[in-house]
């Protein structure tokens, strides 16, 4: 059985690596807006965005200690973990006042955390939200996970983004400046992108020195724009053979020294008008590592880095 240690750097084994210990990820719900939801930059959110923020809705309303305990008991007793991350997931976490967005970071300082991560968007992070980060970075690693999705101005405007390549980069430079954590968010079979645009995705990723990445295969969810103009036949998806080809572009020409979260989306079976190309995750997964076996490659490899 091929191991994806053997063909690109494996986020968890990266974890283990640093804390001695396998270590969980906590999802944090917590409901906030983004800009192009509102009016500050557009309204209807991105075009595959539903009114859950992409993710599967969970109780919103429940202080964000409580999710972390509830979800650590079950972690917990299932995998016998003791050290968890606190990831703040759906929605743009950092956009809200300085004020609100401290006191969420505080609530989620709680025994067996070792690390927090916040997912947002390249043009809602700004110096005072990593001031607040810098309070309590003794005690805690932070990462922020920000979505470039594509790396194509185009596809950005056409998926509603709000947002630049050229806000990315800053967003990312201002990060790393910190020297905090950086994951960067991008979906590989988006409408309009092209091979180019995934190796150019690639090669940003690695100049801005990221620590993670998480890749993800678009998924089309009922109630989206995205959702509308993929019943009406109006959007085109690459096949699962190109997407198999894009990953493994996408990975021989990322630096060797980023950790790789994932290589697909999973999407929640409610209301998902396409997923996957009907196929099961690990069987697209082990796919992507047998052709990069057969072809001796790994992370890395490609000599335009």
């Amino acid at each position: 059985m091929l191991k994806e240690s053997d063909f690109y750097k494996v986020y968890s084994n990266s974890l283990k690596e640093k804390y001695g210990e396998k270590v969980y990820k906590l999802p944090i719900s917590l409901y906030s807006d983004c800009p192009n939801r509102d009016g500050n930059k557009g309204f209807g959110g991105c075009t595959f965005c539903n009114e859950g923020g992409s993710h599967e809705r969970l109780d919103f309303d429940m202080p964000i200690n409580l999710q972390l305990k509830k979800n650590m008991e079950y972690i917990g007793s299932r995998y016998n973990a003791k050290k968890f991350i606190a990831y703040f997931q759906s929605f743009t976490n950092t956009y809200m006042s300085i004020e609100q967005f401290e006191k969420n970071i505080r609530e989620a300082m709680i025994e067996n955390i070792v690390a927090i991560n916040i997912s947002t968007r390249p043009d809602c992070i700004t110096d005072k939200h990593l001031d607040v980060l810098e309070k309590y970075r003794k005690d805690y690693d932070f990462t922020i996970e920000l979505g470039l999705q594509s790396a194509n101005n185009e596809t950005l405007r056409l998926i509603n983004r709000g947002h630049t390549v050229e806000d990315f980069i800053d967003a990312a430079k201002r990060i790393k400046k910190r020297n905090f954590g950086l994951c960067v968010h991008i979906i590989l079979n988006l409408p309009n992108d092209q091979m180019e645009d995934i190796i150019d995705a690639a090669r940003i990723i690695s100049k801005l020195n990221a620590d993670e990445v998480k890749i993800h295969s678009l998924y089309i969810l009922e109630g989206t724009k995205m959702g509308e103009d993929y019943k009406k036949g109006e959007i085109e998806i690459c096949s699962k053979a190109e997407y198999i080809e894009r990953v493994i572009s996408f990975l021989v020409n990322l630096d060797p020294n980023i950790s790789v979260q994932r290589l697909l989306a999973r999407a929640p079976k409610a209301e998902t008008l396409f997923c996957n190309w009907d196929c099961s995750w690990w069987k697209i997964r082990d796919e992507i590592l047998n052709e990069m076996q057969k072809r001796g490659l790994k992370q890395g490899i490609s000599k335009n880095i």
